[in-house]
């Protein structure tokens, strides 16, 4: 055999190997996947919550005098989930005292509401009471760590003037002598 035709041999056999179809069983087709289940709202339709979070944006951007305006604005209107809501939720962004308690005590009453337009209010009243429950713990810690600060600072003062009181004691002392 010739050695310069190994190599055309060698092209020609892999060529063969490459144009040849494996064989395979012939597979059934899939069958088509199953039609999705209808899926059941847990929250509001988007119509009702969707503008009550649009509200609730409007308000993070107001100032403190613009939020209290809109508090007395809705305490002029009937007292329905919805206004409940929406005070609560202007509650829970003013700064005055209690006004966290309020306002979840306010998102409770809607959360708990027997009435239909209550209904599809509920979850957002749930989960917007349990931002204002861990907002009125993050207000107390802070409370209390301030608290702390301070009562170590008045020790520290404390300790500075002690400190001072014993240089003073020290410089006042007379001089050992060496031996």
């Amino acid at each position: 055999m010739n050695i310069k035709a190994l190599p055309l041999l060698l092209l020609m056999t892999l060529a063969a190997c490459a144009q040849r179809q494996p064989i395979t069983p012939a597979l059934p087709p899939l069958p088509p996947p199953p039609a999705p289940a209808p899926l059941t709202l847990l929250v509001a339709p988007q119509d009702e919550v969707a503008p009550l979070l649009a509200y609730h944006q409007s308000l993070r951007r107001m100032t403190q005098g613009e939020l209290l305006k809109e508090l007395s604005n809705l305490s002029q209107q009937q007292k329905t989930p919805k206004v409940l809501l929406q005070s609560a939720m202007v509650l829970s962004l003013t700064r005055g005292s209690g006004d966290l308690a309020k306002a979840q005590a306010q998102f409770d009453i809607v959360a708990t509401a027997p009435e239909p337009e209550a209904q599809g209010l509920r979850q957002l009243a749930q989960l917007l009471s349990a931002q204002c429950a861990d907002t009125r713990r993050l207000v107390d810690d802070g409370d209390r760590l301030r608290a702390q600060l301070k009562d170590n600072q008045r020790k520290n003062e404390q300790l500075n003037e002690t400190l001072e009181a014993l240089k003073e004691i020290e410089r006042g002392l007379p001089a050992r002598a060496s031996k």
